[in-house]
């Protein structure tokens, strides 16, 4: 969306989800995290600040999505499962897609380059496995989990670390929320399926 779209210094939080394509839930959730730059009324009401809307749509245009991908015998991948995966490094993007597509659950892969890139997705859209890495540009994989940890459109989804970070970096940067399974680089791909198949087969409300 082009900035000239807001054209004020200051929003309500429901013109902030319609301008950013969320809902008002998780507009409130980002400025109480400090996503979204805000202040309150006399009266109490929240009033986001556009530069920080701005901010966020410029670098989720500085990242685009990649559209779904077909499974391994070129057919379109059936939705059965919805899969995003956070990574900076295109190259291993690229890599996950590859491995994906031969799964035999057929998923619906989307990427996002960036943390506010996935944090917009996740917004618009339910996913049943998120794969992130923690190590990246701008926002970093630790603020993102917090985030989507603390947002109750996200409870039903399976999220799982890939990083190339050792156990006591992790610690030392506070950890990550309880119940995300941390796994190690290089990309583990069959304990990556293992993890998908069991979402398969018994799926999270």
């Amino acid at each position: 969306m082009a900035n000239s779209s807001i054209p004020k210094a200051f929003c309500t939080t429901r013109e902030a989800a319609e301008i950013l394509g969320v809902s008002v839930g998780t507009v409130q959730l980002w400025v109480e995290t400090g996503i979204l730059d805000a202040w309150k009324t006399s009266g109490g009401h929240r009033r986001v600040m556009r530069e920080s809307i701005r901010k966020i749509i410029d670098k989720t245009q500085d990242s685009p999505s990649a559209p779904p991908i077909a499974n391994a015998n070129g057919a379109p991948a059936r939705p059965r499962m919805k899969i995003l995966i956070v990574e900076d490094d295109v190259d291993l993007l690229r890599l996950y897609q590859v491995h994906l597509a031969r799964w035999p659950m057929a998923p619906e892969v989307t990427v996002a380059e960036n943390a506010f890139t996935a944090l917009m997705m996740m917004g618009r859209t339910h996913f049943d496995l998120l794969i992130a890495d923690l190590h990246m540009k701008g926002m970093d994989g630790f603020s993102m989990l917090r985030v989507v940890a603390a947002d109750p459109q996200s409870q039903g989804t399976t999220i799982v670390v890939v990083t190339g970070l050792n156990p006591g970096a992790i610690a030392d940067q506070g950890g990550v929320p309880q119940g995300i399974e941390v796994l190690p680089k290089p990309v583990p791909f069959a304990r990556l399926l293992e993890i998908a198949s069991a979402i398969e087969q018994n799926p999270r409300a």
